[in-house]
This record gives structure tokens, sequence and C-alpha cells, in this order.
């Protein structure tokens, strides 16, 4: 399986590419890794170096890929941080391109916008992008709990609110809504909920809910989610190996107190998840 990844990348740390490359890689995903930053670490350390790249120097790499006549082998596409507006237009391009090659190809949009307590962190005029140009073009879309509410707009406290949101979007495009993490009134205090939905089906992941707060984790579950997906054409058993995958570096994590996800040290996760978790139709 080979998959075009267009997202940030960070040298210290584990967010965007610097969080979906290696996961993939260990499970076996062939990937195409574009960078649409190059920071020393993730914002959230209130200090960083670095450059975002132009939507010039995104359409560079991928047409320097096209050059070499694979696009046609690409399975799939893969955006998440995008830096700037033009940035999106890049990706847009380059998931047009890529399908053009590949009808069969399939489209994953991370909607990275904000987060519930921090509200929105991109820069201006990039949510209006996500919600008008790219959410109509995926074929796959992994939000959040605030994503979903601003990409919807809709609020979400029950799961009647939750179902009802993610059938708006489904009427927007995507044929998959996997809503990466989410607390409605069901959801129990100790708990956190994944829900996937296809269409056909909806249906819901509980995991407990551990005592850490780290960047990244969410790029590295859509990235899983992606790959599980296209792999096994079920968006239940992709959700329940990426998120069973994602707690058991998480409950690494959490273990040692460390700052930033431990791939590396926890990469049999990927591969075998120590605990594998049921879902559940709702």
């Amino acid at each position: 399986m080979n998959i075009l990844s267009i997202q940030s990348h960070v040298a210290y740390g584990h967010v965007g590419n610097s969080a979906a490359v290696f996961p993939l890689q260990r499970i076996g995903v062939e990937v195409w890794a574009v960078n649409t930053v190059q920071f020393s670490n993730h914002t959230g350390y209130g200090a960083w170096r670095g450059r975002v790249f132009s939507g010039a120097s995104i359409r560079l790499v991928v047409q320097g890929i096209a050059e070499r006549g694979v696009l046609g082998e690409c399975d799939g596409v893969l955006s998440g941080y995008l830096g700037s507006p033009d940035t999106g237009e890049a990706v847009l391009e380059s998931v047009e391109q890529v399908k053009g090659a590949n009808p069969a190809a399939r489209y994953c949009c991370d909607p990275v916008i904000g987060d519930v307590g921090r509200g929105i962190f991109v820069r201006r005029r990039i949510p209006e992008l996500i919600r008008e140009r790219m959410l109509p073009l995926a074929d796959v879309l992994t939000p959040n709990q605030f994503e979903l509410d601003y990409l919807s707009g809709r609020s979400t406290p029950t799961v009647a609110d939750l179902a009802a949101a993610i059938d708006t979007l489904h009427e927007r495009g995507p044929r998959v809504v996997f809503v990466t993490s989410l607390r409605t009134a069901d959801t129990p205090e100790d708990c956190l909920d994944l829900v996937v939905s296809d269409g056909s089906e909806r249906c819901r992941l509980r995991l407990p809910l551990l005592p850490i707060v780290i960047n990244g984790a969410g790029d590295t579950i859509a990235a899983l989610f992606f790959a599980h997906y296209l792999s096994t054409g079920s968006a239940a058993e992709a959700m329940a190996l990426a998120g069973s995958s994602t707690f058991g570096v998480l409950s690494r994590t959490a273990e040692a107190g460390a700052n930033e996800l431990l791939l590396v040290d926890a990469q049999q996760e990927f591969v075998t998840p120590s605990r594998m978790f049921t879902v559940h139709r709702i």
C-alpha cells in the first residue's frame, strides 16, 4: 500500500507526519511524506523555530513524484495540519492529480482546526477552506469532537446530537466519518469514546480515560485508521485496530511520564496491540 501524506513535520517530538509516518511504516505501508511545515517542535510548547512551506513548494514535490510515473500506484492521500490556506489549495490539487492517475484512490482529510478547551488554533481562512473545499472532496474524514461540531454547524452533547452531526457531514461528501475523541452525556466519567460511521452503520469504541494530554495522538490514530480502512474495507475494524494501538502507545507514554508520544518505544503496539477493545453498534 502506498499513501501520500501531506502534513506538518517537527524535528523534535511527534505530531503531523512525525506522528504518522513511522506508525504507518511499522504496519507495512509505504509512505510518500510531503511536509507542509518544518518546525523544531510543535507549537504547544509556546516557542518554536522553522518555517511554513508555500503551496508552490508542495506542488513541486508532488510534481516530482508524478514525474516518476508512480501516482497510479498511490492508494490514498492523507492530509493534516496545513500551515496556510495556500497549502490547502496545493493539497486539493494533489488529491485531484492522484485520483486522475488512480480513480480508486481515496482521500482522508484530518481536519486540523482546533480542540475542546483550546478553540480554533490554526491560521485565518483555514477552517473555512476545510469546510467549504476539502470536506466535499474527502472520502474519509477524521475530526475530533470540536472539529465535528464546527464542520457540521451543530453541538453534540448527546448521542442523538452526535448522530445528526455525522449525518450532516455525510450529506456534504465523506462516505466515512471517524470521530477520533469525544464525550457525550452517555460517556462515563472515566472513559473516552471513538465513533465511526460509514453511512450504513454507526459504531463506538469506548476506551479508559488516561491521565495524559499530549499532542500528536490524533495524527497517529487518523493515519492508522485510514491505512486499516484501505486494507480491510471495514470502518469498524479499522477503528478497533487504530484505537487499540493508539491506546497502547498512550498508556506506555503515561506510565513513563513522557511529554511526547513514545512511538519508538511502544512500536509493537502498532503491529500487535497489547489490549484489543471491542466495537459496539450504536
